[in-house]
């Protein structure tokens, strides 16, 4: 089943209604799915650099237009690092490990034990968008989530070219 474009518009504004979402969500995706929602992405954003692979709501691995450089970028054009870089490291980060700072997450006498646990909140140095969370020990080094194989992702599952890199 394919959808429209306004369908994926709404799915990514987190307006579309459950019983589509449903179904996207449970039925095999259809061939163009990617490219319609990286195209309905790429609308939304002020920028021209071109999104190779979206990595969450507001953060992209895109394709520099002037050097075609890849690296991970947010919605508002802050430029973290390239592609293979945790970009956590990049970013505005906040860390809870005080129970002051957890009591504005957890009700009282809820939250975890901050000498076993802390919440990270990664930041965008530039808009303050909210990237990610962690909630390690608080010894436990920053966590690099994954680095996506984006030459096989390409070409095995969306059977498109890989976009050019420098």
């Amino acid at each position: 089943m394919s959808y429209t474009d306004d369908q994926i518009n709404h799915l990514i504004d987190g307006t579309l209604d459950w019983e589509t979402t449903f179904r996207m969500l449970s039925m095999p995706k259809d061939g163009s799915r990617f490219q319609q929602y990286v195209a309905a992405l790429q609308a939304k954003v002020p920028f021209k650099d071109r999104i190779v692979l979206p990595l969450g709501p507001h953060l992209y691995i895109v394709q520099k237009a002037d050097s075609r450089k890849w690296v991970i970028q947010c919605d508002c054009g802050h430029e973290f690092c390239d592609y293979r870089e945790n970009w956590k490291l990049h970013a505005a980060i906040y860390v809870r490990d005080t129970e002051e700072a957890m009591a504005e997450v957890y009700p009282s006498l809820m939250a975890p034990d901050v000498n076993w646990q802390v919440y990270r909140e990664y930041y965008c140095p530039d808009c303050a968008t909210l990237h990610d969370v962690e909630a390690p020990t608080p010894w436990y080094p920053v966590i690099h989530d994954f680095e996506p194989d984006i030459d096989t992702f390409y070409r095995d599952w969306v059977n498109l070219p890989v976009p050019e890199r420098a």
